[in-house]
């Protein structure tokens, strides 16, 4: 296989850090905006909220954009246009201000994922997509991990404000490495014939999808388990993306400095559980599993292990607390590997794993407007109690199991145009109506 593979996941990772870093920035800014802004919990679960609105809604249309454009361009626009964003934030005064460039930073962000996915399909044949797709997600562990120290430090020294400067500067010097290494296999200047012949030799033979062809899959019940069990797998994880410092802040006194260190655990923790979760599923198959068992055992298992973020609403002690916590975080990134190889190991034709891939990804982010607008809403009317909000994000996490196991059906391509109801009995009517006397 090119080795080449290596360095252009290693790319998606980079971004995918990036992207979280400027996602997170408002999180651990968002105390110190609130008291500087007066905003209040509820309007500020709003704020945090906004940002999922237009990611959601953009993942699918984005999706198409990169598979009919190429990842190459599609990528360093989306890059582009959430590194200006993330800046701009910087010039805010307001609640409405924010709102809006959170609406507009939600539009960038959502080009990548079904990128990283779109990457993994060109570069991975079937039997290393789950490393592929734990490598990069694992991006987004490493970014909430890294965001901690990060922000924090540069909030103290500089601001807050000053804070988004510098986190929106770091995608447009990923844009830079992006266009002088990146290209499609088939167009890579140094990756030699050889190893192009034995990448394609493992991959399956490429379909041509029809225009619409997305509208198919949806009479799947597997894309709608897969979407279902990705809101849900959200739900955890966007507790951490948007509540986490300040739960830690109301709930458990932590300072700045602790945000800075204590804080960044349950993220250091889930960037190897998330490269685990898909060696362990490529591993699994590798011996002999078929796909549908070994994806679906780490799905499910990684998604048990995420409820147990309901356990920390009745402890008291801070290291029990962030050990519960991370557990929850490393399950939900040990899932997550999982999650983002279905895709390439579901969609009828590489033509649309960036389009199926948007697609859960939308469904999916659903959940980070539900838990961003929840929480704020039940820590307001509670006087500052987490006690529902974590509760019932335990919960969401046991229902993506179920979803996984029992709504996702096989873990193989779809039929790009499936039997319409009844069919078979249909066709043997036909046959005796046809039938001579």
């Amino acid at each position: 296989m090119p080795r080449l593979r290596w360095l252009m996941i290693i790319l998606c990772f980079a971004a995918t850090t990036i992207n979280y870093i400027d996602r997170a920035t408002i999180a651990i800014a968002a105390p110190f905006m609130a008291r500087e802004l007066h905003i209040d919990p509820a309007l500020l679960g709003i704020i945090l909220g906004g940002f999922f609105w237009t990611y959601a809604f953009m993942q699918l249309p984005f999706g198409m954009v990169v598979d009919r454009v190429g990842v190459r361009a599609a990528y360093a626009l989306a890059v582009i246009w959430w590194s200006v964003c993330t800046a701009l934030t910087a010039l805010v005064r307001g609640p409405l201000s924010i709102l809006g460039l959170r609406l507009a930073l939600g539009i960038g962000e959502s080009g990548s994922y079904p990128s990283n996915a779109k990457v993994a399909s060109l570069w991975f044949p079937k039997s290393e997509r789950g490393l592929a797709a734990g490598i990069f997600d694992s991006g987004s562990r490493a970014g909430s991990a890294v965001s901690m120290p990060l922000v924090a430090l540069l909030i103290a020294l500089l601001g807050w404000r000053l804070a988004f400067v510098a986190a929106g500067c770091l995608g447009l010097v990923w844009v830079v490495f992006w266009f002088a290494l990146y290209h499609d296999p088939d167009r890579h200047p140094r990756l030699p014939a050889g190893e192009l012949a034995t990448l394609r030799a493992a991959q399956p033979t490429p379909v041509r999808a029809a225009p619409g062809a997305w509208r198919l899959m949806l009479r799947h019940r597997t894309v709608w388990g897969m979407m279902l069990g990705f809101f849900c797998a959200n739900f955890v994880f966007y507790f951490f993306a948007t509540w986490f410092p300040s739960y830690l802040v109301s709930a458990h006194g932590f300072s700045l400095k602790d945000l800075g260190l204590i804080g960044m655990i349950p993220g250091v923790v889930a960037i190897p559980a998330a490269w685990l979760g898909g060696w362990t599923s490529d591993r699994l198959h590798h011996n002999g599993w078929s796909l549908t068992a070994a994806r679906k055992t780490c799905l499910v298992g990684g998604l048990v292990l995420s409820s147990v973020i309901a356990l920390t609403a009745f402890v008291t002690q801070t290291w029990l607390c962030i050990t519960l916590l991370s557990v929850s975080f490393g399950g939900i990134a040990f899932t997550g590997a999982n999650i983002w190889s279905l895709p390439a190991d579901i969609a009828p034709s590489p033509d649309l794993v960036a389009t199926l891939g948007g697609l859960q990804n939308s469904a999916a982010n659903i959940a980070g407007i539900v838990i961003a607008s929840f929480t704020g809403l039940m820590v307001s009317l509670t006087h500052g109690s987490f006690l529902i909000p974590l509760c019932a994000t335990g919960g969401f996490g046991l229902l993506g199991a179920v979803s996984y196991l029992f709504i996702v059906g096989p873990i193989e391509p779809l039929p790009l145009d499936p039997p319409k109801k009844n069919a078979p009995e249909r066709a043997a009517i036909a046959a005796r109506v046809s039938t001579p006397c």
